[in-house]
C-alpha cells in the first residue's frame, strides 16, 4: 500500500495524493468502471515531500484505493499539517482506520449497516469502520458521510440505519446519498428516480445537510475525465 501518483490543481490550489490498494473487495466498486491499472512505480517519501513543497496550495487530499491502510499516511499528514501548514483531507475513504492526528476532514462512504451484508459486500467486518468514524468525530475531525442505495441488496432500510448511526453522533454531519452505478460482474440495477427521491426525502428528515447523486456509468466516466483535466500529474 503506497502513494503512486501526485497531482496538482493550480487553479483550485490543492494537491492530491493517490493511494494504491484497498483491504475491501467491494463487489460493486465503482473503480471497475474507470479501468484503474496497477501502478508500475511508486515515488519515495522524500520525492513526494519535495513535490508538495513546490506547490502553491492551501489543502491536500488523500484518495484511494484506500488511504487509511497506507503506513505512509501518518507521516504525510504530519508533514502537510505541521511543515507545510495546509489543510489535510481524506477525500474518499471507507473509513477503516481514520487517523485522529493532523487530519482536518474525512469523507467516509459507509457500505452497509447489517453485519452480514457488510461482510458479503466488502469481505470485511463493519465494526472497525463504525468505531473509526466515531473515534475521529469525537477527536474533532470534521466528518462527512455517504451511503449507496443498491435496490434489492443494500436497500433504503439499511441506508437509513446508517443514517441513524451517524445522526446519533451529530445530525449536523453532512450526508450524501448515492445511487448505485452498475459495474461489470454485478446483477444489481441502478435505482429509479422515484426510489432515489423517496430515500433522499427520508434522509432529509434526519440530517440538516443532505445532498445526492444519481449518475449513469457514462456520467461517472465523464466526471472522472473532467477531474483529470483540471489536475496535472507531477509525480
Amino acid at each position: 500500500m503506497a502513494i503512486y501518483k501526485v497531482t496538482h490543481s493550480k487553479e483550485n490550489r490543492y494537491a492530491t495524493l493517490h493511494n494504491h490498494g484497498c483491504n475491501f473487495r467491494c463487489r460493486g466498486c465503482s473503480y471497475k468502471l474507470l479501468g484503474v491499472e496497477r501502478p508500475t512505480r511508486f515515488p519515495t517519501m522524500e520525492q513526494i515531500k519535495e513535490a508538495l513543497r513546490g506547490f502553491d496550495m492551501d489543502r491536500v487530499y488523500f484518495k484511494g484505493g484506500e488511504p487509511t491502510i497506507n503506513p505512509q499516511l501518518p507521516e504525510l499528514l504530519r508533514f502537510c499539517k505541521q511543515e507545510l501548514k495546509v489543510m489535510t483531507r481524506l477525500g474518499h475513504t471507507q473509513g477503516w482506520n481514520i487517523p485522529t492526528e493532523n487530519l482536518d476532514f474525512a469523507n467516509v462512504t459507509f457500505k452497509a449497516f447489517d453485519p452480514k451484508l457488510h461482510l458479503d459486500y466488502t469481505g470485511q467486518p463493519k465494526e472497525p469502520v463504525y468505531r473509526s468514524f466515531e473515534r475521529a468525530y469525537r477527536a474533532g475531525v470534521e466528518m462527512k458521510a455517504s451511503a449507496v442505495l443498491i435496490p434489492g441488496y443494500i436497500g433504503a432500510d439499511d441506508v437509513l440505519k446508517i443514517c441513524g448511526f451517524v445522526a446519533g453522533l451529530d445530525s449536523n454531519i453532512p450526508f450524501h446519498v448515492m445511487g448505485f452505478i452498475p459495474v461489470p460482474g454485478t446483477e444489481w440495477r441502478r435505482p429509479t428516480d422515484e426510489e432515489m427521491a423517496e430515500l433522499v426525502a427520508a434522509v432529509k428528515r434526519i440530517f440538516r445537510n443532505v445532498t445526492f447523486s444519481h449518475l449513469t456509468s457514462e456520467q461517472m466516466r465523464q466526471a472522472s475525465e473532467r477531474s483529470r483535466v483540471t489536475s496535472v500529474q507531477v509525480l
